[in-house]
């Protein structure tokens, strides 16, 4: 069984794999709050999800299981060991600027578009083609697999804090929902929401501000509605502040109401320099004016301390880490309305050497001659490291380069994966170093070649950490 050509097999599965993810895409697991119920934690779309990914397993021969909707598990093997393999089946809001039907998967030039194609249905759904492979074969293994699926790990990983409440910890295993060679460092991930009371001064009124989807999103899209004596003027230096800047927007006057829209670039959250940020290019224009009390205070914050400051150098957070690199600050939600006050979401990636509480700190004393409360969100993360000679990092190494003929070495990202729920957790791909990163963009894609490679390294690796 040792000479089995990996690259060559997985070929055979295509069309049936191919089949399978596209029925997956085809289902809007977005989290929806207003839809949640004790049935749907968060509410039906990940829930569908999840019960398509588990029917295919049963479909297949595998033993499944479902934990209260919350996630649930196909499972391989046996033996005292447990690998899991976690990955999820929830996807970020579409967002607008799509060329194609987020939720109808398309193949155009060997590129496969859909909300999850790579983040993280098409990865996830590789992996455990990679795990029916092994099981087709009847490999004798020595330890048990298990394909884990998540619901919520685009928001707040409740479904994985549930599972792991009720269902067994793997001892080792990885996440395929990050990069190849491997990830086996994160940085630390915080969320300080910055809060503004809802007045406004009698000249300038910031009638209501909105942008962003997710904290850990890039708002793509920003949205202003203000109300001032010179409408005609305001209009027309937006126009020329436009000519020179890396967004696009319009203007609509309304008497002397005036709606703002600018379009920005989204990113994922932990890349924020990846992304233009459409809010604080607004708020930047609007600082130009004379705005009062809460209206000036949230606007003056996005503007001075936000703007393009995608290190946190401008509240004094920056820091760097030998290792793990840079801290890395992205604002992913501002919300302003007259009379009832505003939020602004700051999300972190810090590295190992300082903490939630430092950081913290400097937020409260570099905003504290500005009208804004600052509120530490609970239920953050700190930094995660699995040391590049555990036999876990060994391995998938090895497997990686044998597969590739490329160098590989350890790496540090700033994106949270569910291997860090692990002690010795990593994530293995699905993306390759010469991969395009669409994650949380409009026009998400993954390379079909790329799922394909992706799932001989992943059945190659499997087959390696339990034979």
């Amino acid at each position: 069984m040792a000479d089995i050509n990996w690259k060559k097999m997985v070929e055979e599965y295509k069309d049936d794999f191919l089949e399978d993810l596209f029925t997956l895409l085809k289902i809007d697991s977005t989290r929806d709050d207003d839809a949640a119920t004790d049935e749907y934690p968060v509410g039906p779309g990940p829930v569908e999800a999840l019960d398509a990914f588990l029917e295919i397993g049963e479909r297949d021969g595998f033993a499944t299981e479902n934990f209260d909707n919350w996630a649930g598990h196909i499972e391989y093997g046996a033996g005292e060991e447990l690998l899991g393999i976690l990955g999820h089946v929830d996807v970020v809001p579409a967002g607008s600027g799509w060329d194609t039907d987020p939720f109808e998967p398309v193949i155009k030039d060997g590129k496969l578009y859909a909300r999850g194609s790579s983040d993280d249905k098409g990865p996830t759904m590789a992996a455990y083609y990679a795990l029916k492979m092994i099981h087709d074969l009847e490999l004798p293994v020595s330890k048990r697999v298990r394909v884990i699926i998540g619901t919520d790990e685009e928001s707040e990983w409740g479904c994985m804090d549930h599972y792991l409440n009720v269902a067994e910890t793997p001892d080792f295993g990885f996440s395929p929902d990050a990069y190849f060679p491997i990830i086996n460092g994160e940085k630390g991930n915080m969320t300080v929401n910055l809060n503004f009371k809802g007045e406004n001064g009698a000249d300038y009124k910031l009638i209501s501000f909105e942008a962003g989807l997710r904290p850990n999103m890039v708002p793509q899209d920003a949205e202003a509605i203000v109300e001032v004596e010179n409408a005609e003027v305001i209009a027309q230096r937006f126009e020329d502040f436009l000519d020179n800047q890396p967004v696009t927007g319009s203007v609509e006057i309304k008497g002397n109401e005036l709606t703002f829209n600018v379009v920005g670039k989204a990113a994922h959250g932990s890349t924020p320099e990846n992304g233009v940020n459409a809010a604080t290019y607004l708020a930047t224009f609007l600082n130009e004016f004379a705005f009062e009390k809460d209206a000036k205070a949230f606007l003056n914050v996005a503007a001075t301390y936000l703007h393009e400051s995608h290190e946190g150098e401008k509240l004094g957070i920056a820091y760097e880490d030998e290792l793990m690199g840079k801290l890395s600050s992205n604002f992913g939600i501002f919300n302003f309305e007259e009379g009832t006050g505003g939020q602004i979401s700051a999300n972190m990636r810090y590295p190992q050497g300082t903490d939630e509480e430092t950081i913290f700190a400097q937020f409260e004393e570099t905003l504290a001659d500005e009208a804004v409360k600052c509120v530490l969100e609970e239920g953050g993360k700190v930094p995660h490291y699995v040391p590049k000679d555990d036999p876990l990092v060994h391995t998938l190494l090895d497997v990686y380069r044998r597969q590739t003929g490329q160098e590989a070495d350890e790496m540090v990202i700033g994106g949270g994966t569910y291997g860090r729920l692990l002690d010795r957790g990593v994530a293995f791909g699905a993306m390759f170093p010469d991969s395009v990163d669409t994650m949380h963009q409009a026009n998400e894609y993954i390379e079909v070649d790329d799922l394909m490679r992706a799932m001989a390294i992943y059945a190659e690796a499997i087959y390696e950490l339990v034979k």
